[in-house]
């Protein structure tokens, strides 16, 4: 570092490299959570074990003797790999939004980090959740109705990079459709609507709910009834749940001045 910089701009930079150097451990710790899970999971099941059990909903409604097939040459090889890859980030993210968490907390007051922390537990949960329902629930009702549709000439051969991709994509899609509480109770939080104005706008929800469970679930009654009626039924949760944060993360005077200083060893753990 130059001798002729200003006193005030080697200050400056003191805290920025020390935030850095934080953001950079937190990540290499989220890693090795992912890393973890990812060693567990290629000791047990395997990657083709846990294929195995990915591939069920699909296997169980196949024509008697049909399998999936693989395409390319190392397909075998990397979808399950990818497959136990996604697997580990998903069971580790819970410690990877700790690590998010335990990065930003030292920069919010009380009543941020009452905010914070229950809705990054409730959004892990609900995409659990979401990715749960479309597993249990949906695939098995999506590969019904395509045996039932599907011409009798046709054996069915699902490819297992194909059958991973869509998948995957209902997961995500479901997943993201769960969070309806969540992104509520945020609008609500920081003023953009009103606990009033989600009442009234209830009726034009449930329209809503039922376009895009139309448009991301396969095309049965089932499956987009029950997405409908899971999103409507969020969305009294959110309002609910928009009630009680309004209390809970309230701003108390004494939070009130200047925000805590951000201390690059404090969230250290």
């Amino acid at each position: 570092m130059s001798d002729t910089q200003p006193p005030d701009s080697v200050d400056a930079e003191q805290p920025f490299i020390t935030h850095l150097i934080e953001l950079r451990d937190r990540l290499i710790r989220a890693l090795i959570s992912i890393g973890v899970v990812f060693g567990v999971l290629v000791f047990y099941p395997g990657p083709s074990g846990l294929f195995d059990l990915f591939a069920r909903p699909l296997i169980a409604h196949l024509p008697h003797g049909s399998t999936m097939i693989a395409i390319g040459v190392i397909t075998p090889f990397l979808v399950p790999l990818k497959l136990t890859l996604v697997a580990s980030l998903l069971l580790a993210l819970p410690a990877v939004l700790y690590q998010l968490w335990a990065f930003v907390a030292p920069g919010l007051y009380q009543h941020e980090k009452r905010l914070v922390a229950p809705l990054i537990f409730i959004s892990t949960v609900l995409f659990y959740l979401g990715v749960a329902f479309a597993y249990f629930i949906v695939l098995g009702r999506l590969f019904t109705f395509i045996q039932d549709v599907a011409p009798k000439v046709i054996t069915a051969a699902p490819d297992i990079e194909s059958y991973l991709n869509f998948v995957l994509t209902l997961f995500l899609a479901f997943g993201a459709a769960f969070e309806v509480p969540v992104v509520l109770m945020l609008l609500v939080r920081f003023g953009v609507l009103t606990i009033d104005q989600l009442k009234q706008w209830r009726s034009y929800f449930i329209v809503v709910a039922f376009i895009i469970a139309a448009v991301i679930t396969p095309p049965d009654v089932f499956s987009q009834t029950s997405l409908a009626v899971s999103m409507i039924l969020l969305y009294e949760v959110g309002i609910i749940g928009a009630r009680l944060l309004g209390r809970y993360a309230a701003a108390p005077e004494d939070d009130v001045g200047a925000r805590p200083p951000r201390a690059g060893g404090d969230a250290q753990g």
